[in-house]
């Protein structure tokens, strides 16, 4: 009996984000009946959350400047230009930044560091499954591309762009609503913060 060979399918992109924001809102949970360490009124704790609030914000704009460049023609095209030449997964990267983000928008600095790494142990087995599909179908095309450019963490001096780009305004639309669940982080957080000053959720333990 012969035996019939599939080509790797690509990976599902939704299914990725959707682990991602489960972290995140675990984490968020898991935080209701902790504080940060540090003194909520100190330099210190504002520095942190705003440091957060920022990384967010690089999130966001990070993923939207992302998906311009490959919305749309995402399995059918290889992205080689703008953010795609410095690293081989811009949105993983900025989603990984963002959650490190919402860890320090916490106020802790090891709330950040288990989020940061859980994403980007998630984002990291991903890319390692999308590469035998985009190998695959682009052949020495993507060989050349991986052997320039890193998986990951991006090298800016690689940077190269084109002069004309297309993009999808439903994927750019669709990343913009994805975005807007990192922001929704702020206030809830916030929120949590002043239940637990006003003696609504009680502290069992703190978190530097």
């Amino acid at each position: 009996m012969m035996s019939v060979s599939t080509a790797p399918q690509p990976f599902n992109q939704r299914k990725r984000l959707q682990v991602v924001q489960g972290l995140s809102i675990a984490a968020i949970g898991s935080l209701l009946f902790s504080r940060p360490g540090w003194d909520e009124a100190s330099i210190f704790h504002e520095v942190v959350e705003m440091t957060g609030f920022v990384l967010i914000l690089v999130c966001i704009f990070g993923r939207l400047w992302s998906i311009l460049y490959v919305g749309g023609r995402k399995n059918s095209e290889l992205a080689i230009s703008g953010p795609y030449s410095v690293t081989r997964n811009p949105l993983y990267l900025f989603s990984t930044i963002g959650a490190f983000g919402i860890g320090l928008m916490f106020g802790s600095i090891i709330v950040a560091a288990c989020l940061g790494f859980g994403t980007y142990a998630v984002f990291r087995e991903t890319a390692r499954k999308e590469e035998a599909f985009l190998r695959d179908k682009f052949g020495p095309e993507f060989e050349a591309y991986v052997a320039r450019t890193p998986r990951y963490w991006p090298k800016p001096w690689l940077y190269q762009d084109e002069h004309e780009h297309r993009f999808s305004t439903k994927a750019l639309g669709s990343t913009f609503f994805d975005a807007l669940y990192f922001l929704a982080i702020f206030p809830a957080i916030e929120g949590i913060e002043y239940l637990q000053t006003t003696g609504y959720l009680p502290t069992y333990f703190w978190l530097y």
